[in-house]
């Protein structure tokens, strides 16, 4: 057995082992990483190594943004700013059947985008919907399952925090690309949610929503307008070279921390437990990075990524078959796996693959990102679906059955996504940015 065979078993098997015996996922990959050096290297070289790579691997100035834009999701979802954008919402999809449906869709689309979190979105916008729904008549665990499928979309359309992850692990791919490839794909995410949604509100005849009068319309656009605008700041600054992604994200925390003390939804005082929370999250997502360089450092050491493309190619050099490989390994990783520990494993095994078949690093970062979106909405381990049903109210085993025309629609788009690669590089290609 050759070290690159000896090294991927006795990686795999000691993370899977801490995983069901529940230890948590970042002490996991680092543990894992050092009883595999251990196997090939002396103890003092391993343990010296290691606590480098881990110091490394978080010295970053681009990483600023991550904790930047936690910050900045968590002042929106406390500054009201989420009610807004759920009338605007309200008012696009008003005369749509299933209107209230199709507004959680849009809002969630909306505050996604602005928070970068999906959970952030699942509590925002399905904590003010959720009762309004359950007034008109909706099931709430039709309900339930609107939300969790649609809240994800966010982390495709920017900014998004996992993105800059990727670009990270994938040697520096350009943010600003990642960031405009992720609209045509997060958009087309949403509008399969709300395919699906037309169906099921025509087939249970789910009331319309009174018409909105042209001056009620443009009154909630108004109002609106100032949140929206964080999108065109931030992200226009970063692709038009104003700003660099960690100073847009700077921009990011500023920009909705004024809106919300002139809305007066938010107070000095509120801080407090923000930032706690924002540094509690902050925490646990460093420790995630600076533990998976370790991992990426010994896979790349002895060999593994190029062991598991060799063994992927050996089944089929048509990309057709080894693009579905990949795709169903990752839809199965992202029920078990959170997004950001499944991107820092993930990219370095994948990437070369893709790269190999002569697919754009961007490209296959849309894919593997929408992969983990469909992935945090699963069991066992969904963050999206546990919080979800928490804010319905309903039990998980209730909403996994209207959750699974939005899986087929979303596996669907995915395919799209996979293989027309135009739908992530026509953006970036448009504004010269690859």
């Amino acid at each position: 057995m050759d070290v690159a065979m000896q090294a991927t078993l006795v990686l795999f098997i000691a993370f899977l082992v801490q995983l069901v015996i529940g230890i948590p996922i970042s002490i996991s990959i680092g543990i894992s990483a050092i009883i595999t050096a251990l196997t090939i290297l002396p103890q003092d070289v391993v343990l010296f190594t290691m606590a480098q790579k881990m110091v490394t691997g978080i010295d970053s100035f681009s990483l600023l943004a991550v904790p930047l834009f936690v910050l900045s999701g968590n002042i929106m979802n406390n500054g009201g700013i989420a009610r807004k954008l759920v009338n605007f919402a309200k008012a696009i999809g008003g005369r749509l059947p299933g209107s209230l449906a199709h507004a959680n869709i849009l809002g969630n689309m909306l505050f996604g985008a602005l928070s970068g979190s999906a959970v952030a979105a699942a509590v925002a916008i399905g904590g003010t919907m959720a009762p309004i729904q359950k007034s008109e008549g909706y099931d709430p665990a039709y309900s339930a399952a609107v939300n969790i499928a649609s809240a994800p979309t966010g982390m495709l359309i920017p900014p998004s925090g996992v993105l800059i992850l990727y670009s990270l692990v994938a040697g520096g791919v350009s943010i600003s690309a990642l960031f405009i490839a992720g609209y045509i794909p997060g958009i087309l995410m949403g509008l399969a949610c709300m395919v699906v949604a037309y169906i099921y509100a025509k087939k249970n005849n789910y009331p319309v929503s009174e018409k909105v009068t042209f001056l009620e319309g443009f009154k909630t656009f108004l109002e609106a307008i100032p949140s929206l605008l964080l999108i065109i700041i931030v992200i226009g600054g970063i692709v038009f070279g104003a700003f660099t992604a960690t100073e847009g994200a700077a921009i990011a925390v500023l920009y909705p921390l004024v809106l919300s003390l002139i809305y007066k939804s938010i107070t000095w005082r509120d801080m407090k437990e923000i930032l706690l929370k924002t540094g509690v999250t902050t925490g646990v997502i460093m420790f995630l990075v600076a533990a998976s360089t370790t991992m990426s450092w010994i896979m790349a050491f002895t060999g593994i990524p190029q062991a598991i493309s060799e063994a992927i190619m050996s089944i089929s050099q048509d990309p057709i078959i080894i693009l579905l490989i990949m795709n169903i390994t990752l839809l199965i990783v992202g029920t078990f796996m959170d997004l950001t520990p499944a991107v820092l494993i993930f990219t370095p095994i994948f990437l070369p693959i893709a790269t190999n078949l002569g697919m754009h690093p961007v490209h296959f970062g849309i894919i593997l990102v929408f992969n983990l979106c469909i992935g945090i909405m699963t069991p066992p381990v969904g963050s999206v679906l546990f919080v979800g049903c928490g804010i319905a109210e309903v039990s998980i085993e209730k909403a996994i059955k209207p959750l699974l025309p939005f899986f087929a629609a979303l596996i669907i788009v995915l395919f799209f996504i996979t293989y027309i690669p135009a739908i992530s590089l026509f953006l970036p290609r448009m504004f010269g940015l690859i």
